[in-house]
């Protein structure tokens, strides 16, 4: 059995079957049956900018349930630049577990094979492979930033998945320091606005800041917080800190306590979270045979 980030189980897929053209079928219900992404497996053109169709909105809603940003239009079908982002943001996450997938932004067959693997089933958010470990060094976490896919991780207080956030982190010249980091301070909405107007002359922490300092209590100058810029996120474009959806740093700020610790982590491979667990990738042995 498999468990999605709520907690709930699902029977396993059984294992693909080579179909006629030789390629094993998807896996996912969400992209069975669809025939542009049957296209995409069998060598035909990516799904890329200008795409349209139940494919690409297929693709979107996974990647908007794993918590990558899509932001604008959603899953509206229709394959714009934020889609073009949020792939390129999940073949980062994906690549070290499916070799294969380079980070092009498009929709190739490796890249289709692994939201095939990775995405939850239909109607279920969250992740359940490749994920990375609650703790730091050994010390557990509730939270842990992975900058260059631009994803926040949320875990109770037992190491469960809770949720997944998309984020926006620094920028090359004002970076987001990586290490293990505490929760000091939480604003609240009408203090984060003002705080947002006395630095910046507008409200642009969003409705919540968390104010983070480094494990051994020395100040940081980082935050988690909401933002003015949605379209931003999936990028790195802030000045240090981790921006969020508005709706997504409530739930944050609601799930956190002072003294929580958060780690941040340019990647997933980051060796002091330790090592993920091992993705196995589908068996497509009965579709190398048919086509030999």
């Amino acid at each position: 059995m498999t468990t999605d980030s709520t907690g709930s189980s699902t029977p396993p897929s059984a294992a693909p079957t080579a179909n006629a053209g030789g390629q094993a079928p998807l896996r996912n219900e969400r992209f069975a049956a669809l025939p542009e992404l049957t296209g995409v497996l069998a060598g035909q053109a990516p799904l890329g900018k200008g795409a349209k169709g139940a494919g690409v909105r297929a693709v979107q809603q996974a990647l908007l349930d794993m918590g990558f940003s899509v932001p604008g239009g959603g899953a509206d079908g229709i394959f714009g630049a934020q889609s073009a982002k949020a792939v390129r943001n999940f073949q980062v996450h994906a690549r070290s577990a499916f070799p294969g997938v380079q980070p092009t932004g498009s929709v190739d067959a490796a890249t289709l094979r692994a939201l095939d693997a990775l995405a939850p089933a239909p109607g279920q958010r969250g992740q359940t492979q490749h994920l990375p470990p609650p703790q730091y060094k050994g010390t557990p976490v509730r939270v842990v930033v992975v900058k260059d896919e631009h994803r926040t991780f949320l875990f109770d207080v037992l190491g469960r998945l809770q949720s997944i956030f998309g984020n926006a982190v620094g920028t090359g010249t004002t970076r987001t320091d990586p290490g293990l980091k505490k929760v000091t301070g939480k604003l609240n909405e009408a203090q984060s606005r003002e705080l947002g107007k006395k630095l910046w002359g507008g409200p642009v922490f969003g409705p919540r800041i968390i104010d983070l300092s480094w494990a051994d209590g020395s100040r940081s100058g980082e935050e988690l917080h909401g933002t003015s810029a949605p379209a931003d996120l999936g990028e790195d474009v802030s000045h240090g800190c981790v921006r969020h959806d508005n709706a997504d740093i409530i739930v944050l700020a609601d799930a956190l306590k002072v003294g929580d610790m958060v780690a941040i982590v340019d990647s997933i491979t980051d060796p002091n979270l330790g090592t993920p667990p091992v993705v196995t990738p589908p068996d497509l042995s009965g579709a190398v045979a048919s086509r030999k």
